[in-house]
Order: structure tokens, then sequence, then C-alpha cells
């Protein structure tokens, strides 16, 4: 999935070691604002120091993320995970843009025909029924 928009906040690095592995991890959270008429905000992980400081997402940029969505749960509760796999930065095309319709080519022109056929006089002369049926 992806989403387009601004970058409203940086959340603090969180950091620690596997218990499982015992190897060091570190993971960064973001919101990203996506504009419209009704403007929507997600928070989404990067996880691994090589790429929080291969993304450098900064405060107030406009960036493209694509992320993958997924679900665990612990003592029976449920949790969604956002992580983030690709930022690209700078404008986006409109296909991405919420809202944005692509432009269709004009309708090809019409013949010059009535919109309607001509109104028909009614039949009787002294007929006060002025429908058409």
């Amino acid at each position: 999935m992806e989403l387009t928009g601004k970058i409203i906040a940086v959340l603090p690095a969180s950091s620690g070691v596997s218990s499982r592995t015992g190897n060091p991890w570190m993971s960064q959270d973001y919101v990203i604002e996506v504009p419209g008429q009704y403007p929507r905000k997600c928070v989404f992980r990067v996880f691994g120091e090589d790429r929080i400081k291969q993304f450098n997402i900064q405060m107030g940029e406009d960036l493209t993320v694509s992320f993958d969505i997924d679900a665990r749960e612990y003592n029976g509760r449920w949790y969604n995970d956002v992580r983030a796999y690709n930022v690209t930065r700078g404008a986006a095309p409109m296909a991405a843009m919420p809202g944005a319709a692509p432009q269709a080519a004009p309708f090809p022109p019409q013949q010059a025909a009535a919109p309607f056929p001509p109104a028909q006089e009614p039949a009787g002369e002294g007929s006060t029924d002025d429908l058409p049926f």
C-alpha cells in the first residue's frame, strides 16, 4: 500500500536487544498526514537502523510511503503494525494522490440534434387534457 502526504511528527527512536537472537534492533515511528477535504493521519514505523538512516525522514517533508500492514496478538489483544519498506521524496504521480481523478479526453462533438422531439399539438380542439399521452 502507499500513502502520499506530509510528515507532521517524528517520534523518538526505540532500540533494544532481541531476547531471541541477542542482536540489537532499532525502530522509529513517524506520522504522515494525507491531504484532502478531511485530512487523514497514519503512524508508520521504519525498522532497522540502516533504513532509518537511508530514508532520513524529516519533519515537514512531502513523501510517498510504501508500507505493509500486519497484526499480531499479545495477551489476548490485537495490535496493528504499519511498516514502511520504501520512501519516495518529491511530487508523486497524480494517480497516487487521494481524491485526484484522472483527466479524461473530452467527449467527441455531437451532431446538432434537438435534445427532445418537438411538442405535439393536442388531438382534439376542445380537449382540456394537455398531457401528450
